[in-house]
């Protein structure tokens, strides 16, 4: 290496060290660009994106659709704050955004909320389920993550690092096991145990007329990748009905075409009350939103909820490109088909290895998760292990689940035939690899 190399190298440590330790790393490559499902690091190295940005970018880094919005809004005008102005993307996203409403409902109109983040969204989302219901509590389930702000950290319980320590939270927010089939005998065990416990929370800790909403996950996300029976969602709506709850779906990293479907509660026929959005909405750019009825979202009275830079125009032009694009590229049939046949293929590759418990998944957003014995013990550090294989041979994965235990594989919408075939092999020889 030559000196101005090595010079480079030792500022890009430097620079790295500059970094609080909060943000819990998977990598230290520093990336110089990044497009379609590749990322080049600033030594030269490329890397297959399955990470997807953590379900971001679901059109893949820098699509030449998405970068021409930008650009072109850009020199319109960046910051147009919606307390002052109307702008022409923000007008056009809120026309378009809640014809995607999952579901919808006959003969109701429905309206868009936009704010900045998952989490912000998740708040928002609360806040009109205490006004819209006049109720106080919220009902969620084990495994489920919905954001690290306080009302939203409150919600979640995929892992004890996003609460530990910052106890007392939002009170008033009860938690249910999230229907597990591989964890909880079956599909329809799972189902039946979930309901039955809902029931019990009824009897036994929060009246049911306290329940502002039931705040679930259609699939469960950083809790495991975890793929309920198909009766869940069906089941919550009756029991939401029965007793004036609201139903909200976190949206936030299954949504935009990621299972095969623009929203994964579309692979039901429950319609939810409210759908909270983020990561994919905007290709990478910091938006996100809630969808619900105006009958809903017109209690909201003026004030009593915004932010300076929910809406940005240019974030906004992003999601309209966004939205071209998985229209077009027909990117929710491609995540369907590419899918069922990764997790075929995945399948094939695990089948000989005992501690991989199982491969599942829905479009694209596939997970295998690792655990030993008739007592699935969950081994973390097998999952820890094949994404270090994985990544020395430059393939880029995530690890979820409570214990960490399972490795999800979330490719962008665009991926080739020829990427998947790739990642499948190199998986493959990872699992070998570390014993699993």
């Amino acid at each position: 290496m030559d000196h101005h190399a090595t010079d480079v190298l030792t500022d890009w440590d430097t620079l790295r060290a500059g970094i609080p330790p909060v943000w819990a790393r998977y990598t230290d490559l520093v990336v110089e660009r990044a497009s379609g499902s590749w990322i080049e690091t600033t030594d030269g190295e490329r890397y297959l994106d399955y990470t997807c940005g953590i379900g971001v970018t679901n059109t893949g880094h820098a699509h030449p659709r998405v970068v021409a919005a930008i650009v072109e809004q850009a020199r319109q005008g960046i910051h147009l704050q919606q307390n002052i102005v109307y702008h022409q993307p923000g007008l056009e996203l809120h026309r378009r955004l809640p014809e995607r409403y999952p579901n919808p409902r006959a003969d109701t109109a429905y309206g868009l909320f936009l704010s900045n983040s998952g989490a912000e969204a998740v708040e928002a989302a609360m806040k009109l389920a205490k006004r819209a219901t006049r109720r106080t509590s919220f009902i969620c389930f084990r495994g489920g993550f919905h954001g690290r702000t306080h009302g939203a950290m409150s919600l979640t319980s995929s892992s004890v690092k996003y609460r530990a320590h910052f106890e007392p939270l939002v009170g008033g927010v009860h938690f249910a096991p999230y229907p597990y089939p591989l964890r909880m005998g079956g599909a329809d065990a799972a189902l039946d145990a979930t309901m039955a416990a809902i029931d019990e929370l009824f009897a036994t800790v929060v009246a049911p007329d306290d329940v502002a909403a039931f705040v679930v996950e259609p699939v469960l996300g950083e809790g495991g990748y975890v793929i309920p029976p198909d009766g869940f969602l069906p089941a919550l709506r009756e029991v939401a009905d029965r007793h004036g709850i609201l139903l909200a779906v976190d949206e936030v990293q299954s949504g935009y075409a990621r299972t095969g479907r623009f929203f994964a509660t579309e692979w039901t026929d429950a319609s939810p009350d409210i759908v909270i959005m983020a990561k994919g909405i905007a290709s990478g750019l910091p938006l996100s939103g809630i969808l619900a009825p105006r009958s809903l979202l017109d209690q909201l009275a003026p004030g009593s909820h915004g932010g300076t830079y929910g809406g940005n125009a240019v974030a906004c032009a992003a999601a309209l490109a966004t939205l071209d694009v998985i229209d077009e590229e027909r990117l929710a049939e491609r995540a369907h088909r590419l899918g069922e046949r990764m997790l075929s293929s995945l399948r094939e590759r695990a089948a000989d290895h005992r501690s991989v418990a199982e491969v599942r998944g829905r479009g694209l957003m596939l997970a295998l998760e690792f655990a030993d014995g008739d007592r699935l013990t969950p081994r973390p550090d097998l999952a820890r292990a094949l994404l270090a294989e994985a990544m020395a041979r430059n393939v880029l994965l995530l690890s979820c689940g409570t214990h960490g235990q399972a490795v999800r594989i979330i490719p962008p919408l665009v991926t080739t035939d020829d990427e998947v075939d790739l990642a499948v092999a190199v998986i493959g020889d990872s699992l070998a690899a570390i014993g699993a």
